[in-house]
């Protein structure tokens, strides 16, 4: 059996108790980065299993072969990413979809996400959305991420690095127009914090601002009621 375990984003204590069985009963786990799954682990008293394996973009090839052997010995595995959903802009989709092939049984365990904490903490309509992961770095490639986009009235969430963060405002802003949109930063973190506004008011706010942590966007979909230089007229 393959478990893809949903883990915390920022609150260890977001940790389902069924994410806190499945974790003790299994063989092994695989995971992003050893040092904070056993982080995880130690909070909630689960001992250290017999197999504990780095599961992590660039070796996703190799180490599937390796799970695959596992799951033929009739071990059952975890897999886990740093936060949120395994597989979700995170290592994952390429061993579910290895381990379907083989015939392994998959179970998904529920928990926290960044896509629906940011579209909630929004403020934004949530009827209609759509997850676009993180944007290519370079300007051009950006720029057409957002233009597939732009004419459809879906709500979009996306994250981005800490870096990059006026860059992409700006980048949309240029797009799409200035439309409502919020910056969220640490999700249920101690230093959570939420900048709702314009497109334009967003990339003076983040102007010469340094930022840390985990970012998630969300920007209004094509409707007049979300775009300032429409709305403004009404």
């Amino acid at each position: 059996m393959l478990y893809v375990v949903a883990t915390p984003v920022g609150n260890l204590d977001d940790l389902s108790p069924r994410a806190v069985k499945v974790l003790k009963h299994v063989e092994g786990i695989a995971c992003e980065d050893t040092r904070r799954t056993w982080k995880l682990l130690t909070h909630f008293h689960i001992p250290r299993p017999d197999i504990m394996m780095s599961y992590r973009e660039g070796i996703e090839g190799r180490m599937g072969k390796i799970l695959i052997s596992h799951f033929e010995q009739g071990r059952d595995i975890a897999l886990c990413s740093d936060g949120g959903y395994p597989g979700i802009s995170d290592p994952g989709y390429r061993l579910i979809s290895l381990a379907l092939e083989h015939g392994v049984e998959l179970d998904v365990i529920p928990g926290a996400s960044a896509v629906p904490l940011a579209l909630l903490q929004s403020g934004l309509p949530t009827s209609s959305y759509t997850f676009k992961g993180y944007p290519p770095r370079k300007p051009g490639k950006r720029k057409h991420f957002f233009e597939e986009d732009a004419a459809m009235a879906h709500t979009l969430i996306l994250f981005e690095s800490p870096y990059r963060v006026r860059p992409t405002l700006q980048t949309a802003l240029d797009v799409l127009g200035d439309r409502r949109a919020a910056v969220c930063l640490e999700l249920t973190k101690k230093f959570q914090r939420v900048s709702r506004g314009y497109l334009s008011d967003l990339v003076e706010a983040f102007t010469d601002v340094k930022v840390k942590g985990e970012v998630s966007m969300v920007i209004a979909g094509k409707h007049p009621k979300f775009i300032r230089s429409q709305s403004t007229e009404c």
